[in-house]
């Protein structure tokens, strides 16, 4: 293991993850699986009636328009609710913490990455990888731009009509990209079983741990 900020060597000692009965770490909190929970409905609902408004054929067979453009609205301006209520959580925002911040192995990761290097040894994270670290980074920005721009669209008499229309281009092609870049989501969790165990129960394995997140609670990572 290399040396890092603040240890004494190479061989410095790490802080285990907190540990759980037979085998298992904690991972994360009922707070932070709450506010995850809740995220992932009211977006996948926002995404739904999304796709309803946009494609002909699912209009025609949902109907009832402006049901569907309320329940869009809605969901997406409740969407950063959940997190903003989960900011009371110590844990919460300690993870929000280490997102936030880059360690020379999360370079590493990306090199890795970009070679396609699927070796564990070659892709060293902590609790989260660099590429987690970037998701949650560009969704959280996107996720901002769609409620600006989406207010702009509902509320028509808050800007002029060029705003207006350049709102929508954006909302409308942003949109889009969050739809595929939520797939991706997605098909990397159905790709991993324990990290969806992670977030459904709180633990994972701690082979899982080590293997897949080796620097995880080290000195530098504890907040």
């Amino acid at each position: 293991m290399t040396s890092t900020p603040g240890s004494a060597g190479p061989t410095a000692a790490t802080t285990p993850p907190p540990s759980e009965p037979s085998g298992r770490v904690r991972r994360f909190t009922p707070a932070q699986r709450w506010v995850h929970r809740v995220t992932a409905w009211l977006t996948l609902l926002c995404v739904a009636t999304a796709a309803c408004l946009y494609v002909p054929q699912l209009a025609e067979l949902v109907g009832r328009r402006h049901l569907v453009v309320t329940v869009h609205e809605w969901s997406g301006l409740l969407v950063p609710v959940p997190l903003l209520a989960g900011l009371a959580s110590r844990a919460l925002r300690a993870d929000l913490s280490r997102l936030n911040r880059f360690g020379p192995y999360d370079r590493q990761w990306l090199r890795a990455a970009l070679r396609r290097d699927h070796r564990a040894v070659s892709r060293p994270s902590g609790k989260f990888n660099a590429g987690q670290k970037l998701y949650a980074a560009w969704i959280a920005g996107a996720v901002l731009v769609m409620l600006g721009t989406g207010l702009l669209m509902w509320f028509t008499g808050l800007a002029p009509l060029v705003w207006r229309t350049s709102a929508t281009f954006v909302h409308d092609w942003l949109a889009l990209a969050i739809g595929i870049a939520l797939a991706g989501h997605m098909a990397m969790a159905l790709a991993d079983p324990e990290a969806r165990r992670g977030m459904r129960t709180g633990s994972v394995e701690r082979r899982w741990a080590d293997r897949e997140h080796p620097q995880w609670r080290e000195p530098e990572d504890t907040p």
